[in-house]
This record gives structure tokens, C-alpha cells and sequence, in this order.
């Protein structure tokens, strides 16, 4: 077992310099026009350095130069902030744009990537710090996603730092149907800072390196092959020297870059909100030897299913992959409890849903059958499927909670000779009802887990309501308390998971895994369900 946490650095505040300069009309230079950014209603998706809203105003005039940052908190100068092309007027002007437009028009996006960026900070400043990078590349998920861990393009770049498939895999992260690293913010945060210091190594300059980041090393070779001649020229000047040529979304990205950093250094001096780092990204790691649901996870930890998911985004599908022993992240303090539940979980019930890949000739009915599930299931654990559509490769879900190949019960019944209610009885009366309570009696085989999911509740809850001890041992014939008195459910037309738990106040996640399933899976009408 390891312990993440985000690690709180001290350069964290940029102090910017009390000068504004101003440029007379004379001097002014024609601005490149940014690219045109989407209406501000879609969603903050497009990612590449131009985020969903931030549509431009073609024509604008050129603003006054940005107040540009003088040092860090340690007196060391940044030397990307810092670097000779900072006094370009050029770039001035086009910073000064974006701090103008993210400070006024898109001011609500902004205090959105402020917010997200609180989350994140201290994980990247950790990783900067370690490398010895400029502490200023904390701003770059900014431009890119705005710190967004999911966000992604139209062209296919995905997560903080924006990486495309390809790179992504070059860099050493999994990107497939199952798992997608991109979107895990310790990963992708590594790759990326890996990838940078490649760029800057092979072309000497950050903005370069940024520019290479935006729009592929390649692209800037090729130019600067075609527009640089002289050898003795200083690798940023080769930067100035090709920006006209750049493609336009990569012109602004560097402005942009240092547009984000002068506002986001110290943005209440913009009237936005200060970085509130107080939710920072803190975790235990535990690690799962084979195909694991996050559900499954999130009950051995006694936690909720959400707070598993906040933590694991690149498990795309909601479980590791098979054949793979894969790390597993959990809220902090929560690894022990973990390892000593998910020890007493059958191999075969780690697992409550797989992913089944369409091969020729296959038909809805064919897999339904195959995994001992109905169409109906099927379609619904998929988004409504159309059986009509069905493709070669196509990946569906297919939920083996409570079909008997996981070892699961049907929803709301009660396993014989096992437990009873003041509602639901025990066939073979090996159970016992007190005042409503619910009680059940260890057969040889028994343990906390798999007594905790035929009865609807946590591990947690059973060793409380037991005075039992993490890891001790059942007794054949033990008298366990497995809660009060239950309650089912009929399930009507129309109904769902979220409106039937809403109705008696209940986690929709507490709701499924109550009755052995997953809000995934499809509820039918008369079907009954255990209310927790």
C-alpha cells in the first residue's frame, strides 16, 4: 500500500511589478486575429488551448501591455516569464488581450479554472519542483483544459495536459476501450512534464517547447528548417523568428500562456477569487490483482461509489482491466479497511459488470445468453441500444450483478437459511426476527463480505452493530445483527434508480448496491426492491 498526497510548494504567488506600459499609436502593431472560439454556451470541451467559450470579438483594438510578472517568492526570476521574448511588444499585446478577455467576458470560465486549478496545484508543483522546472508551468493546464482532468477536444486530446492518443501512448500511459491514463491527473501530469522536458531539450527554448507542445515537434522542426538560417541565433529569436508561419491557435499560445500566469499568479488583484487549495487531490493507492468494479472497491473501503470514481477517472468503464494488476486509489485513511475486506471477497464477485466486445455474427441475443442476462439488461446497461446497429467491435457492458455468474443473489430476495426481517422471512427459519431487527446465523463458508452484500450493508456497519474486530474470525452457528427492520419496494412504470431512492431518501449508490446491483443495471416493473 502507498500514500498520495498533494504536496504544498512555496513559490506559489507571483509577485507582479507595479509598472504599466503603454503603447503610443505609433507604435502599435497590427494584432494577429485568435482563432474564433465556440458560443459561450457549449460545453468546456474543445480544449487544443482554446477553451469552449472564449469566443473572440474579431477586430479588437489592441489593449495596453499586461503588468508582467518580476519574481517569484524565493527572489528567483522565471526563466520562461522571465526570457528575452517578455519584452516582444508583439506578445505584450496579445497577453495583455487575454488577460483583458479572461478578466471581463469569460470572467465566470476563468474562476472556474481557478477553482479546479486549487484541486491540482500542489500534484503539479510537487512534480516541477522535483524536476527543477519553472515553477510557472503550473499555468499550462489552464490554456490547455482548464484544469479540467476529463475534458476532450474535438481533435482527440484528452485530460489536464490535453495529450493526443498517440503521444499519450509513446509517453508510457494506457489509452484504450477500458482505461484512459490521460484523464488521471498524477499520470498525465508525469507524462506531460516528461514530454516537456523532451521538447525543451530538443529545442533549447520554452517558448519552442511550448509551441511544439501546441502544435507537434515535427511542425516546428520543419520550420525552422525553412525559416532559420543563421547558426549563431538565440533559441528564443528562432521562436520569433517562425511565430508568423506558426498555424494561428498555436500564435496565441504562448500569449495565452502568460496571460493565464499574470492572472492566475494573483488573481484577486483581477477581483476573481484566490486559489482555494483546502480540497486538494489527497488518496491512499491499494492495488487489485485482477478485473475489479469500482463499486466493489468502494464497499470494500466503506465508502461511497462517487467518491471512488472522483478518484479513478481513467478507469473509463468503471473497473480495472483484466489480466492486470492495476493501482487502485481511495480516500485517505481508508487503504487498511480496504485490504481487509476486499481479502474476504470471492475472486469471482470482485468483478460486477464486464465489457463484452462485438464479434462477427454476433446478434443482442447471442450475448444476452452468453452471459445468462436478458436483452432488456442488456440494452439498458448500454445507453438504449439499437439492437439494428450493432457493429463489429463495438464494446458493451454487460452486468453479471446478480445473474449467478458472479456469485450474486437476485434483487431483493433473501438467501436460504441465511437472514431474516420483520419483512422479508427466512425460508428455512435458520434466521430470527426480533422487534423488527434483522439477524442472521454464519454457515461455514461465511464472512463479513459476502454476509454485507446478501444483506445490503457495509462491513463497517456490521462491525459496529457486532462489536467485531477488522479481520476476525465467524463462527459456524454465530448470531450476527444485520440492521433494522427492512423495507421493499415495487417498482412501477416510469420509474428509476435516482427517483425511487430520492422518495425514501437514500443514495441512489446505497439503493443499488443494496440489492446487489449497480444504477447501471435495469429495474422492471413489479420487480422489489430492498430499501436500506
Amino acid at each position: 500500500m502507498r500514500t498520495g498526497a498533494a504536496w504544498a510548494g512555496k513559490g506559489g504567488r507571483i509577485v507582479l511589478s507595479l509598472g504599466i506600459l503603454a503603447f503610443a499609436a505609433s507604435c502599435q502593431r497590427a494584432a494577429m486575429e485568435p482563432p474564433a472560439g465556440p458560443a459561450p454556451s457549449a460545453a468546456e470541451s474543445s480544449g487544443s488551448g482554446v477553451l469552449a467559450g472564449e469566443g473572440i470579438v474579431p477586430g479588437i483594438h489592441p489593449l495596453p501591455a499586461p503588468l508582467l510578472p518580476a519574481k517569484l517568492e524565493m527572489g528567483e526570476l522565471d526563466p520562461i516569464l522571465h526570457a528575452s521574448i517578455a519584452h516582444d511588444p508583439l506578445l505584450r499585446e496579445r497577453a495583455a488581450f487575454w488577460a483583458d478577455f479572461w478578466t471581463t467576458r469569460s470572467r465566470p470560465y476563468f474562476e472556474r479554472y481557478l477553482e479546479r486549478m486549487g484541486q491540482y496545484q500542489h500534484l503539479v508543483d510537487r512534480e516541477l519542483a522535483e524536476r527543477g522546472l519553472p515553477s510557472s508551468l503550473r499555468y499550462l493546464p489552464i490554456v490547455e483544459s482548464g484544469y479540467h482532468h476529463g475534458v476532450t477536444s474535438r481533435a482527440g486530446a484528452s485530460g489536464l495536459w490535453q495529450l493526443m492518443p498517440a503521444t499519450a501512448r509513446g509517453l508510457g500511459l494506457l489509452v484504450d476501450g477500458v482505461v484512459d491514463d490521460r484523464h488521471d491527473p498524477v499520470g498525465s501530469t508525469s507524462a506531460a512534464l516528461d514530454y516537456l522536458e523532451e521538447l525543451h531539450a530538443q529545442f533549447g527554448s520554452w517558448p519552442l517547447a511550448l509551441s511544439a507542445y501546441n502544435a507537434g515537434p515535427s511542425r516546428v522542426a520543419r520550420l525552422l528548417e525553412q525559416h532559420v538560417h543563421e547558426e549563431n541565433l538565440a533559441p528564443d529569436e528562432r521562436y520569433l523568428r517562425i511565430r508568423s508561419h506558426l498555424p494561428a491557435e498555436t500564435r496565441e499560445f504562448v500569449p495565452r500562456f502568460f496571460a493565464a500566469a499574470i492572472v492566475a499568479s494573483d488573481p484577486e488583484r483581477y477581483g476573481l477569487p484566490p486559489v482555494d487549495v483546502s480540497r486538494e487531490f489527497v488518496f491512499d493507492e491499494v492495488t487489485v490483482p485482477d478485473a475489479t468494479s469500482l463499486d466493489v472497491v468502494a464497499r470494500a473501503a466503506g465508502v461511497e461509489e462517487e467518491d471512488i470514481v472522483a478518484l479513478n477517472a481513467h478507469y473509463t468503464r468503471g473497473f480495472t482491466p483484466a489480466g492486470h494488476e492495476r493501482v487502485v486509489r481511495v480516500p485517505p485513511g481508508t487503504a487498511p479497511t480496504f485490504e481487509v475486506n476486499f481479502a474476504q471477497i470471492p475472486p469471482d464477485e470482485r468483478i460486477t459488470f464486464v465489457e463484452h466486445v462485438v464479434a462477427q455474427g454476433e446478434t443482442l441475443t447471442h450475448i444476452a445468453r452468453r452471459y445468462g442476462v436478458s436483452v432488456a439488461e442488456l440494452t439498458g446497461a448500454n445507453g438504449g441500444l439499437d439492437p439494428r446497429r450493432l457493429q463489429i467491435g463495438q464494446r458493451l457492458v454487460v452486468s453479471v450483478a446478480g445473474n449467478g455468474t458472479s456469485g450474486g443473489s437476485t434483487a431483493g430476495s433473501v438467501a436460504p437459511g441465511r437472514s431474516v426481517s420483520g419483512v422479508a422471512a427466512a425460508p428455512n427459519g435458520n434466521g430470527s426476527s426480533r422487534g423488527g431487527s434483522r439477524h442472521h446465523v454464519v454457515a461455514s463458508g461465511d464472512n463479513l463480505w459476502t454476509i454485507a452484500r446478501r444483506n445490503g450493508v457495509s462491513v463497517s456497519d456490521l462491525q459496529r452493530w457486532n462489536g467485531l474486530s477488522a479481520g476476525q474470525v465467524l463462527q459456524p452457528g454465530q448470531e450476527l445483527s444485520v440492521g433494522g427492520g427492512a423495507r421493499l419496494h415495487s417498482v412501477r412504470s416510469g420509474e428509476t434508480w435516482s427517483g425511487i431512492a430520492s422518495r425514501y431518501g437514500v443514495a441512489t449508490s446505497e439503493l443499488a448496491r443494496a440489492n446487489g446491483r449497480t444504477i447501471r443495471d435495469v429495474i422492471r416493473v413489479g420487480e422489489e426492491l430492498l430499501i436500506p
